[in-house]
């Protein structure tokens, strides 16, 4: 049988396209494995799964002074060390990464034991753990155009995010009774991330008597952020997070606020949701910025930076989307991005019969 060694961890972000992947793993015949961090995200993550998982030391790469400093390249070391033993006992035919640092240790060590491995960079531009291993990954697969010139022309693949298919499966009617909705009303979904967006929350609600005139508005806020004053408003949901709704709520969505971390972005393009993004701004190395100035250039997006955001200005722009969805929904249908879990099991695939 066929084994390979899935790694990323960090962020949901770095987990969540693995985990797409599965289920065309497992028809193609793989055994699959797992190397994580000991208690980052993506042990919790994959426990749903049913797929052995192995816990590595992990030290943060770090561009700011902090006393971590000192000691996380040790800890790097010690994963790099665990991984290699795990590596041989496991000989799997190939590694898939998905970035994060925990990949780091992981995918060096791979290339220690001559074990190929590909990786996937969601951002526009290559983060440090990436470009750590790009030098020895066999191919890089990329969710963006313009990502290809930060990559070696023989390791770049234009693929897209691998994207969970039970997302395009929803029950719009399950979601309109879930919010309470009238069926002939549109619907906006506005999503902020994992942890909600403050900056998004207090847009939408700012706008929210404007919004409401013409729009229902289903609002996925984040922990502790409902605004009880709001929890009778007619036309408006919060929740906090949500789960195994999260696909019927996209069933019945027109129109969706979100930031524009690559998951979430690549999730829209997949599903082909006419998308105003609101990219964060602060606390990141200004990805989203990028990743949601290429969807605009696209033709999928409208992009608003919060700085500049009134509420006149957030109604107009959904309205413009709205009006124009049409327009939006062709661009994404023609996107190189569309199949990519297609495009990364062919390429695994490839990668392992040019290795026996």
């Amino acid at each position: 049988m066929k084994k390979i060694v899935l790694t990323g961890g960090g962020t949901a972000g770095h987990v969540t396209p693995n985990i797409a992947l599965l289920p065309g793993l497992k028809e193609l015949g793989y055994e699959i494995h797992y190397i994580g961090s000991y208690e980052g995200i993506e042990s919790k993550l994959i426990a749903d799964f049913d797929i052995p998982y192995y816990g590595i030391a992990t030290g943060k790469f770090r561009r700011y002074l902090d006393p971590k400093n000192l000691t996380d390249p040790f800890r790097v070391i010690k994963g790099y060390t665990e991984a290699r033993k795990i590596l041989k006992e496991i000989q799997p035919d190939i590694v898939f990464s998905k970035g994060g640092y925990v990949s780091v240790p992981v995918v060096r060590a791979a290339a220690s034991l001559k074990i190929p491995c590909i990786i996937h960079e969601s951002d526009m531009t290559p983060g440090l753990a990436n470009k750590l291993c790009i030098p020895v990954a066999e191919k890089v697969c990329c969710n963006f155009p313009e990502t290809m010139q930060y990559i070696p022309e023989d390791k770049a693949i234009l693929t897209g995010s691998p994207i969970r298919e039970e997302l395009s499966k929803g029950n719009k009617i399950a979601a309109l009774d879930l919010c309470g909705f009238d069926a002939n009303t549109p619907v906006i979904m506005v999503i902020g991330g994992s942890l909600g967006a403050a900056n998004v929350n207090k847009a939408v609600r700012d706008a929210l008597p404007e919004l409401l005139k013409d729009f229902q508005v289903v609002h996925i806020c984040g922990k502790d952020k409902i605004d009880n004053m709001l929890l009778t408003t007619k036309g408006y949901k919060q929740f906090e997070y949500v789960k195994a709704e999260l696909k019927d709520i996209f069933a019945m969505t027109d129109v969706v606020i979100s930031r524009a971390g690559a998951n979430a972005i690549c999730e829209l393009l997949a599903l082909k949701k006419p998308n105003v993004l609101i990219p964060l701004m602060t606390g990141s190395r200004g990805d989203q910025i990028l990743n949601a100035k290429s969807f605009e250039s696209q033709g999928y997006s409208k992009v608003l930076m919060e700085d500049d955001i009134t509420n006149q200005l957030l109604v107009d722009t959904v309205h413009e989307l709205y009006f124009n969805k049409r327009t939006y929904i062709e661009a994404m249908s023609n996107s190189h991005q569309q199949n990519a879990i297609k495009t990364i099991l062919s390429l695994i695939e490839e990668t392992v019969a040019k290795e026996k």
